[in-house]
């Protein structure tokens, strides 16, 4: 039964970025207003679905499914592409999560002084577009989605980061744009090898072709003769074809995670991007590389994924040990953040290689924490900055004097992004390694290998806290020494996620349970 209540979730920050987009100069102050307001509808609308999710159901809820564009390739044979919308344990914590940080981020760019129509006019466009994203169920749709979210934060991190924006913004959609085209090349193999069952079981003399998610995870539902068909002979650069699309989209995908050493552009983009972007960018755009991979490649190819267990292992374990590494050897603070993203994200990668319920639901709770912690951390280092306009780490000592509640956050973020246990971090950590020391698939070493990762957040995050909150009070020179504590705004957007990361670390089967039905069933594709 098709209901209204997904695409409220995307039409609603349209709605709000077109009332923007018409009113008068006049009510420049309402802008922040109305897209806070809009992304908190979104987000109470999350929460009673959340309240409404049946756990034991390991489909798709609450479906909106309409025909959207037809097409005739030839007299036997026509391209059906839908409008369909559903919410399952894959992508509704994603959801879930991007209906907070979109929310904390709104609340974020109230800081935000220059061309206020334009900067909440895209943020609330870049909101839709992740939504959508983690809302389609139509792989064709899904891309739709994917790829507009490429403008808005192109145009946030050009418009309104920082001294290297220009070259970091383009670097961002270089990198993206050329992962996409490795999707968009799997895109169109996935909907030329199928054929929708529905019409050929109603007696359709023509062979519909679909990207519905629901069609291409069952493998009948490619042609015999289609490059996708298990019994196909054909090979692509001696590649079986199937192997070549997961391929594809573990590259496509891998861009946007980002895996080393497709990781480049995440850095740049991270400092030069003001505080609302970076909390965004981290908390909910990275995900969308991880859901897009287990949603796409792990449910449509099962037998291609286990083939490049290796692969995905491997570039999970360098992401970890690189990313550590290179966060150890920062001297920026927002820098530091940005390369031990790299290295928790590789997590992600490790959980789905080891191809049990425990890896890839460590997996999917890796991606749930580190979007709250990293949102915290990004606007930890924003806190600072904008006080002081400076993130080196060697300028400051001492800052528990000063900022008592701001080093009392910082140390929640730090410890809890360390996998301390009762912190959300922990858990996402400890079950995805357990997944892989568990798994028949690869050498336990490999497990101890991504272990030492843990290792170094605690060297990096305790040393950092040591250096920049403890001892006795100094700042560079050239810094104001004018360092007023969190403010009410701050604490507002600060608070409930250090709760959030302490809740979900006490009580996990919160968001467990709800994924548990759908891994088991993506499970027994292997």
């Amino acid at each position: 039964m098709n209901t209204y209540t997904l695409s409220f979730l995307i039409g609603i920050p349209l709605l709000a970025a077109l009332v923007i987009l018409v009113l008068p100069k006049t009510y420049q102050g309402a802008f922040k207003w109305i897209t806070l307001i809009a992304l908190a509808l979104n987000l109470v609308s999350l929460l009673n679905l959340y309240k409404n999710f049946d756990s034991t159901i390991s489909g798709y809820q609450w479906i909106e499914e309409y025909p959207w564009i037809s097409l005739s390739l030839s007299a036997s044979e026509s391209l059906l592409i839908k409008y369909a919308l559903g919410l399952d344990g894959l992508n509704f914590p994603m959801a879930l999560l991007a209906g907070g940080v979109l929310w904390v981020g709104a609340l974020a760019s109230f800081s935000i002084q220059k061309r206020e129509r334009m900067y909440y006019f895209l943020f609330l466009i870049l909101s839709a577009s992740i939504m959508g994203c983690f809302l389609a169920i139509d792989f064709f749709l899904f891309f739709l989605f994917f790829e507009f979210m490429l403008l808005p934060m192109y145009f946030l991190i050009a418009i309104w980061g920082g001294e290297n924006r220009t070259y970091a913004s383009i670097k961002f959609f270089l990198y993206t744009l050329v992962g996409s085209i490795f999707i968009l090349v799997a895109l169109i193999i996935f909907g030329l090898s199928s054929a929708d069952p529905l019409y050929t079981s109603a007696g359709v003399s023509q062979i519909i072709h679909t990207f519905d998610f629901r069609t291409l995870g069952d493998s009948s539902n490619f042609l015999s003769d289609s490059l996708l068909s298990l019994q196909t002979t054909t090979t692509i650069w001696g590649l079986a074809p199937r192997t070549f699309v997961f391929l594809l989209l573990f590259i496509g995908f891998g861009i946007k995670l980002p895996i080393v050493p497709l990781h480049t552009w995440l850095p740049d983009a991270h400092v030069e991007a003001p505080t609302p972007v970076s909390v965004v960018l981290a908390g909910i755009l990275l995900k969308v590389g991880g859901y897009g991979l287990l949603r796409t490649g792990y449910e449509f190819l099962p037998e291609a994924a286990y083939q490049f267990t290796y692969w995905v292992m491997g570039a999970g374990v360098l992401s970890i040990l690189y990313g550590a590494l290179n966060a150890l050897a920062q001297t920026d603070l927002k820098k530091l953040i940005a390369y031990s993203s790299i290295s928790h994200m590789g997590f992600v990668f490790l959980g789905f290689a080891s191809l049990n319920a425990e890896g890839i639901q460590g997996a999917i709770y890796q991606m749930f924490s580190h979007g709250i912690l990293s949102a915290m951390l990004f606007l930890l280092v924003g806190v600072l900055y904008d006080r002081t306009h400076d993130r080196e780490i060697a300028h400051y000592r001492g800052l528990a004097q000063k900022m008592p509640n701001f080093t009392a956050i910082v140390a929640v973020a730090f410890f809890a992004s360390l996998g301390l246990p009762l912190f959300s971090g922990f858990i996402g950590e400890f079950f995805v390694l357990l997944g892989a020391f568990n798994s028949q698939l690869f050498s336990f070493w490999w497990a101890i290998a991504a272990s030492l990762g843990i290792i170094l957040a605690a060297v990096y995050f305790l040393w950092t806290l040591q250096r920049m909150f403890l001892g006795e009070f100094f700042l560079a020179p050239h810094l104001s020494p004018a360092l007023p504590d969190l403010t009410w705004r701050e604490k507002i957007m600060l608070y409930p996620l250090g709760a959030l990361a302490l809740v979900f670390g006490i009580y996990p089967a919160f968001l467990l349970d709800f994924t548990q039905a759908t891994v088991q069933a993506l499970l027994l594709k292997f």
